[in-house]
């Protein structure tokens, strides 16, 4: 408690601590961007060679290479295994590891084969680190600045996730979302009442929309996700917040897709839910400022 005191009267240790815990954090994302996905795509395939077996019209010849296959995979968490070259497999030592530092001195590059290690790594760690700096200087050492941390690092991994494989994890949202409201419940961000109409908001406002669209066109023109990712923000930080987040995300999507566009020449799908993120992280921030001076254009 008297360490935690002392960051709240000396805000200038607090940025630097949390700046160097945001690093720490930003490698543990990569790590959570990376592994979750395939995480997942193990899951998937062991329920569907356990259902395959299950089938009596099925011969057995049939479902067993399947269950073979499945059975040959190799295990992976967030821990285990530990972290090798994608190229090489050469085992990544603790000092090659570090935060930032060890991408720098390494040059970007595998210690061992010398094949490049993307840009991706510290940048993910920078932004985590900048964001982590910016949640504490707004809110404080405080409930609501160490929930709001976990909500930001949580994002960040959403995003990095639907920008590789265009999915956004139940795994990771429903968690969010139900911590929202236990957040709200002692009135953190919003109140009770609030948190649980941004959460139903939120999820219907799009999921309507997606249904009309699909009335019209007879096409999906968004994933499920979506709506789950936009009722977490709802959940934290309430219903007045949602008209900022969609207008926000909708212009970062739509300025990245008329660009996508003309590199590519043809449309695309690309992941929204980044930029669902992206806006809710700028909503926690600087939301309420942001409205008010909207607001006071129009005395």
């Amino acid at each position: 408690m008297q360490f935690i005191q002392l960051l709240q009267d000396n805000t200038a240790m607090a940025l630097v601590i949390f700046g160097l815990l945001g690093l720490c954090v930003g490698s543990f994302l990569n790590v959570v961007v990376h592994r979750i996905p395939l995480m997942m795509l193990y899951g998937w395939r062991q329920e569907c060679s356990q259902f395959m077996s299950e089938q009596a019209d099925l011969p057995h010849e049939h479902t067993l290479p399947l269950k073979n296959i499945v059975a040959a995979d190799q295990p992976i968490t967030l821990s285990r295994p530990a972290s090798r070259c994608p190229h090489c497999s050469h085992k990544i030592k603790w000092y090659e590891n570090i935060p930032l530092i060890s991408w720098l001195v390494l040059r970007g590059r595998c210690s061992d084969c010398k094949a490049s290690i993307g840009l991706r790594y510290p940048i993910v760690e920078l932004v985590t680190a900048l964001l982590s700096v910016l949640v504490i200087y707004q809110f404080g050492v405080s409930a609501a600045g160490l929930s709001a941390l976990l909500l930001v690092w949580t994002l960040i991994a959403l995003t990095g996730i639907d920008f590789d494989t265009q999915l956004l994890p139940d795994r990771l949202t429903f968690p969010l979302a139900g911590l929202g409201l236990a957040v709200n419940s002692q009135g953190w961000f919003v109140s009770p009442t609030q948190s649980i109409w941004g959460l139903l908001l939120g999820f219907l406002s799009l999921w309507i929309v997606v249904k009309v669209f699909f009335l019209i066109t007879k096409k999906h023109g968004m994933g499920q996700g979506d709506f789950k990712l936009l009722a977490v923000l709802g959940a934290w930080l309430g219903p007045m917040m949602l008209p900022l987040i969609i207008l926000l995300s909708s212009l970062l999507g739509s300025i990245v897709g008329i660009i996508l566009m003309k590199k590519q020449g043809e449309s695309k799908p690309f992941a929204f839910g980044p930029y669902i993120a992206i806006a809710g992280i700028v909503a926690l921030l600087y939301g309420s400022e942001i409205v008010s001076w909207y607001l006071g254009m129009y005395p």
